[in-house]
């Protein structure tokens, strides 16, 4: 038998990659050979390739949100380096704001420690030097993920500055009267004692108490004398803050005799649903008529009869809708911007209503000092107490919740800093700039553009005390 003999392949490589030893290694390597300056120098000249980092928050350690967003931009940033370019990183780090905030209260409490006792500039240093620590752990760990990026030089949103071109750039808006003081209702958590931004806001189902209440006519054509206008809300705790009530010009309305004669106002193509939900099994249709007629109508407020003396008057507005509740909106212009806007032009002004932990002000007549997330039962009690209350439910929706405490939010009226989206055609600027720019995938296009062209004016001011401050 003769011998085959087989030539197989030798190779100094592992059958193992012991990662654990090997990539330490190769990082200790690319220091020595100082390979981001190396690359630099070898593409110097090239066309750039600049990937702005948005930066995470120095908080805490690294978790799988931030590691895959560094490693996906590491990915991007080394293709274009590969393929010709000079693509420089320069990592940053988020440095203000709640998240660290938030850190530095809870190392307060684990020490018996209350933040409002500590002096403003001793808390701010914390602040400080917390976000520098995290910082340095945080650097340590990205560079063992293997990403490679001007380490030595990164940037913070706390360093003097960057916190100067902040202030050069806010200033700008000032000089050109973009930046304006404002009275208006903003996204507000009741936990942190701040406005939020959108960015700083997630949603969640939630369980919110419903209520159908009646609104008496007090003047107005004879035929609607001795009516109640019904509306329904899911923010029962608002009613002591109602100035208005909305209605829609373009909507039909009927009279309704139901109960012992009792005569309510509400949309003609939602009778069936509010008399279903209010169990009223008998009920009469007296007359429908176009929502023009409702033009001047004013009404009592349902709590009269407790010191709420003051008229409602109707307004028109467009906003009201049939996709749920009466047809009629009940307005309370500190806790909507809907119903701020149509207060506002109708010459009746937002106030204070709750505070900056969520309870009544004293402008609320007898629930003066009371929480408002304990508020609904109080308000429904008294509702009924005053025969003003025709149904009440429960409602499982999206709603708005604080990303930092989960606390669900309240729009307030408090004053803030706004940058106009009109004044100087910023709104018209921003459009035109992402119909020119290349978007991947082109979706995020649309959804960038529908965003601005339906956004709010910029609040850019917040209640805390490490930040930028305002010039």
């Amino acid at each position: 038998m003769s011998e085959i003999k087989i030539n197989l392949p030798e190779t100094s490589f592992p059958m193992k990659a012991n990662l654990p030893t090997k990539e330490p290694e190769i990082l200790e390597f690319w220091e020595q050979i100082n390979l981001y300056q190396e690359l630099r120098s070898k593409t110097k000249g090239r066309e750039k390739f600049i990937l702005h980092d948005g930066p995470p928050y120095a908080n805490g350690h690294i978790h799988i949100g931030t590691a895959l967003n560094k490693i996906l931009k590491d990915i991007v940033v080394r293709f274009n380096q590969m393929s010709g370019k000079d693509a420089p990183y320069v990592p940053g780090w988020d440095c203000h704001g709640l998240p660290i905030e938030w850190k530095v209260e809870e190392e307060y409490k684990k020490k018996g420690k209350n933040k409002d006792t500590v002096p403003v500039n001793e808390f701010r240093k914390e602040c400080r030097e917390f976000a520098t620590s995290w910082i340095e752990i945080q650097k340590k760990e990205f560079n063992r993920l293997g990403v490679n990026g001007d380490w030595k030089n990164y940037y913070t949103t706390m360093s003097k500055s960057s916190e100067a071109q902040i202030t050069r750039e806010i200033s700008k808006f000032i000089i050109n009267g973009g930046l304006y003081r404002g009275f208006k209702p903003v996204l507000w958590s009741v936990v942190e004692a701040t406005a939020l931004a959108d960015a700083e806001v997630e949603y969640y189902d939630h369980t919110s108490n419903t209520i159908y209440s009646k609104f008496l006519i007090k003047s107005g054509p004879e035929k609607f004398l001795n009516c109640n206008v019904v509306i329904w809300t899911t923010t029962p705790w608002t009613i002591p803050c109602n100035r208005a009530l909305a209605f829609n010009n373009k909507i039909n309305y009927s009279i309704v005799k139901i109960n012992n004669n009792e005569k309510i106002i509400i949309a003609e193509k939602l009778i069936e649903k509010v008399l279903a939900d209010c169990a009223i099994t008998k009920h009469e249709i007296i007359e429908s008529f176009s929502g023009s007629e409702l033009k001047n109508i004013i009404c009592n407020h349902p709590l009269k009869d407790i010191g709420y003396t003051f008229d409602v008057p109707m307004l028109d507005a467009n906003f009201v809708n049939l996709e749920q509740g009466t047809g009629i909106v009940h307005c309370a212009p500190s806790h909507g911007p809907d119903d701020y806007y149509l207060c506002l032009n109708n010459n009746i002004q937002a106030f204070d209503t709750i505070d900056d932990k969520g309870h009544y002000t004293k402008n609320i007549i007898k629930f003066s000092g009371i929480h408002i997330f304990k508020a609904d039962d109080l308000i429904i009690n008294e509702l009924t107490n005053l025969k003003r209350l025709l149904g009440k439910g429960k409602l499982k929706h999206s709603y708005p919740h604080s990303w930092r405490s989960k606390a669900p939010l309240v729009h307030r009226a408090t004053p803030q800093w706004f940058i106009s989206m009109e004044t100087n055609d910023l709104r018209k600027k921003s459009i035109a700039a992402i119909g020119n720019t290349k978007f991947y995938p082109a979706v995020g296009q649309n959804r960038l553009r529908s965003m601005i062209e339906t956004r709010p004016d910029w609040c850019v001011s917040r209640q805390r005390v490490w930040g930028v401050p305002l010039p």
